[in-house]
């Protein structure tokens, strides 16, 4: 099932754990790492990108998960009207994809808290990490919206937004979902009905700008997990390495 922005955020918490590197200080990267290489860089990839999210709102959300490259999430946040976050720069790409260490490595749906907790510690980001990162039972009416939306037997291809209410916005919305159980998958329920994470989760739908402060934080913390200085490469084609 395909999803707008929302639950495109949401992926990216699923996408980074696929890496087993340990956690790196972001002092490898700095800001403005492009400035005498390429000092156009950055103006090009905004520009780009802002010009495409005009024609396809749900961009942004969907290229939020190339963090890995570089400038482009500043710009997304600022697209979304999120907050504003100097991202260090200065990344390379791996050389070496193994579909192997894809499934050990991803969050499931259906994970508890305890299983959450040991995924996210070796990566060294904890559980407030977790909850601000995130993208109960559900609440009877969403529920049926979601299966008028997306009935059984239908196309894989329908659109279906994680967030009724601001699905084109970087907001608390998500959080305030929680509270009226109206998370789409199992593990959303997990901040609201664990007493640990319950009052975070009350305290980011409440303040928006207690949100943003903390998810920028959180959000550096994930920026730094398994980044390559030395021995990765700079890829002609994204999709290919350059060996």
């Amino acid at each position: 099932m395909e999803t707008r922005i929302k639950l495109q955020i949401h992926y990216i918490r699923l996408l980074f754990i696929f890496s087993t590197a340990p956690l790196l200080s972001t002092s490898d990267l700095s800001v403005n790492f492009f400035a005498v290489t390429c000092p156009a860089a950055e103006f090009m990839v905004r520009n780009t990108v802002r010009s495409a999210s005009s024609d396809d709102p749900t961009l942004p959300g969907k290229l939020f998960r190339l963090l890995f490259h570089d400038c482009m999430v500043e710009m997304l946040l600022n697209l979304l009207g999120g907050p504003a976050v100097q991202i260090p720069t200065g990344r390379r790409d791996g050389t070496v994809s193994a579909t192997s260490n894809v499934r050990p490595n991803m969050v499931g749906t259906s994970f508890t808290m305890e299983q959450m907790m040991e995924h996210f510690s070796p990566k060294g980001l904890s559980v407030d990490d977790f909850v601000t990162l995130s993208d109960t039972s559900l609440d009877k009416d969403y529920a049926t919206v979601l299966t008028k939306k997306w009935p059984a037997g239908a196309s894989s291809s329908i659109t279906v937004s994680n967030d009724l209410a601001t699905s084109s916005l970087f907001d608390n919305q998500y959080y305030r979902n929680l509270l009226a159980h109206k998370g789409l998958f199992q593990s959303d329920s997990l901040p609201v009905t664990d007493g640990r994470t319950r009052g975070l989760v009350e305290n980011l739908a409440n303040d928006r700008v207690c949100f943003f402060d903390r998810w920028k934080q959180s959000f550096l913390k994930l920026a730094s997990v398994g980044v390559k200085i030395d021995e990765g490469e700079i890829r002609r084609v994204c999709s290919q390495t350059s060996e």
